[in-house]
Order: C-alpha cells, then sequence, then structure tokens
C-alpha cells in the first residue's frame, strides 16, 4: 500500500519522524566512512561480532536496569579495544572477530538463561527500531558524524597507508597499533550506534554498501570516502522517504535501496569510470589562471 504525497508530508511533520530522518542524515555522514575502513581493512567478520558484542550489552543492561543501547555502546567499544592487541595481520584480525563472536553470544545466552530477562526484548533491539530513536543516539551519531570523518581528515596519509599495507604503514613511522585500536573501537561504536535504525543485522546499508560503491569510484582515500558520505547521504535520504511512502520498514528498504545503486555502480562500463577519474586528475593538477595585470 502506498500513501499519498499530503500522508507522506504529515507523516514528516511528527517528531519521530523528524528524529529518524535526522539520525539517518547524520548515520550518512559518519557510518560510511567506517565502511571504507571494514573494507579496506578486510574485516567482514566485524559487524557479526559487534552484533553479538552489543547482544551482550543489551542483555547485561535489562539484568541491571541500566540502558541497554548505553550498555551496548560500552560494550562494543571494549570488544574493539580488545581485539586491537591481536589485529597483527588480516587474518588475525578476522581470527579474533571469530573467537569474540563465539565467546559474545555464550555469555549473552547465558546472561540470558540465568537472569530471567525476556529473550524476546532484548533481540528485538537487534532488527532496529528507527522511530524509537532518542536524544542520546542522535548524541552518539552526531558524535559519530564530527569524530569520524574529522579523523579521516587529520590522519589521512596515515590512514591510507594503514589500509593499503600495514608493514608499509609501519616502515613509514605510522604508529600502527595506536591507530588500528582507534580505528576498531570506531568501528565497534559504530556498529553498535546503527542498532535502533536498521538493526544490526541490516547494519550495512549504512557502512558497507556506500564503501563498495566508492571503491568504484573514487581514486584515493580522499575520493573513496568522499563518495561514501555522498552515497550515503542519497541512499539514506532516498531510502528512508521510500519507505515512508510505501508504508514499508525502513531497514530493509535502506538496503535494498544501497544494494541497488552498488549494482547499478558496478554496472558503469569500466572505460568510463577511468574517463571519469582521468578528466578529475587532469583538472586537479591544471595550473591557476594567471592574474590579469
Amino acid at each position: 500500500m502506498t500513501l499519498a504525497v499530503a500522508d507522506v508530508a504529515e507523516l514528516l511533520q511528527l517528531l519521530p519522524v523528524q528524529r529518524a530522518g535526522l539520525a539517518l542524515l547524520l548515520a550518512a555522514v559518519g557510518l560510511p566512512v567506517i565502511g571504507v575502513v571494514i573494507v579496506g581493512l578486510d574485516i567482514m567478520p566485524v559487524r557479526f561480532a559487534m552484533m553479538h558484542v552489543a547482544l551482550l550489552g543489551i542483555a547485561i543492561g535489562m539484568l541491571t536496569g541500566l540502558d541497554p543501547m548505553l550498555c551496548a555502546l560500552v560494550a562494543c567499544a571494549l570488544a574493539g579495544a580488545g581485539v586491537a592487541p591481536l589485529a597483527r595481520t588480516p587474518d588475525g584480525l578476522s581470527g579474533a572477530m571469530g573467537l569474540l563472536m563465539s565467546l559474545a553470544v555464550a555469555a549473552a545466552l547465558l546472561v540470558l538463561a540465568v537472569s530471567g530477562v525476556n529473550a524476546s526484548g532484548a533481540f528485538a533491539l537487534l532488527w532496529g527500531s528507527i522511530l524509537s530513536v532518542g536524544t542520546a543516539d542522535l548524541v552518539v551519531l552526531g558524535v559519530l558524524a564530527v569524530l569520524v570523518p574529522g579523523l579521516f581528515w587529520w590522519r589521512r596519509r596515515d590512514v591510507a597507508l594503514l589500509l593499503y599495507d600495514r608493514e608499509l604503514a609501519q616502515c613509514s613511522g605510522v604508529a600502527v597499533s595506536k591507530l588500528t585500536l582507534l580505528l576498531l573501537v570506531l568501528v565497534a561504536v559504530s556498529v553498535a550506534g546503527a542498532l535502533k535504525l536498521t538493526g544490526a543485522l541490516l547494519v550495512d546499508a549504512l557502512t558497507l554498501l556506500p564503501a563498495l560503491a566508492a571503491r568504484r569510484l573514487g581514486t584515493s582515500l580522499v575520493s573513496i570516502t568522499a563518495w561514501a558520505v555522498g552515497i550515503g547521504i542519497a541512499v539514506n535520504l532516498t531510502g528512508f522517504l521510500l519507505a515512508l511512502w510505501l508504508d514499508l520498514p525502513p531497514g530493509p528498504v535502506l538496503v535494498l535501496t544501497a544494494g541497488a545503486v552498488v549494482l547499478g555502480v558496478h554496472f558503469i562500463p569500466e572505460r568510463r569510470i577511468s574517463s571519469w577519474r582521468a578528466t578529475a586528475s587532469a583538472s586537479a593538477s591544471l595550473p591557476s589562471s594567471p592574474s590579469s595585470h
């Protein structure tokens, strides 16, 4: 069932809908950049690991009476910092994430079993509840929207070297261990911060999918990051409006919208992309015209 344009306009006047739209806009600025990190470090299992860690945090929060989302954020941040020493190689990091995922889900199920907490309530948070976004969620996403792109711009050389080759980065004087620790913590917190938007199971729509499309179009870390943010904004706003218009859950619509963009980008002929890149490179290298005297 589709809604009339006037009905969609009325929905956009509601505070929960406005908060959801703002949350998606903030997420589109920070989370696609995290996707660039995940793809660059080849740590795809991180999403699944942090999903289970977030479940553990939620279970602890429901057991103790603390805010479940705050507990999920803290648990993911600590987990990201904890696996950093194991991230000597991409294979080592993937193995660490597999270990973390197994331990986290076992601990979460144990907490749920011995505490009498309603497990369905804990798992429900993993499917997303975008209209329940609150002020705290907006603050987390706002901080990530400033912190993540800011870090990439400030340390873009170091990040580019680390994503390209860890050993080369270390030989070039980059503090690889500290930078890896910081990036993993940001990845973990970002995954937890997106729980209410799409749910952990569909967080790829906000992180990986824009990054995958951007890697096809960009030529450097800066351009890939810019493409990822631009695609993220377009996908999130378009997907959210489509979900309202079609009266469908936003999470799956966001994933399908982002997936369509990724497929569309990959259908662009390589020679056309190469032509765009050559044109952009030539434009960037042109000397400025001399000023008139």
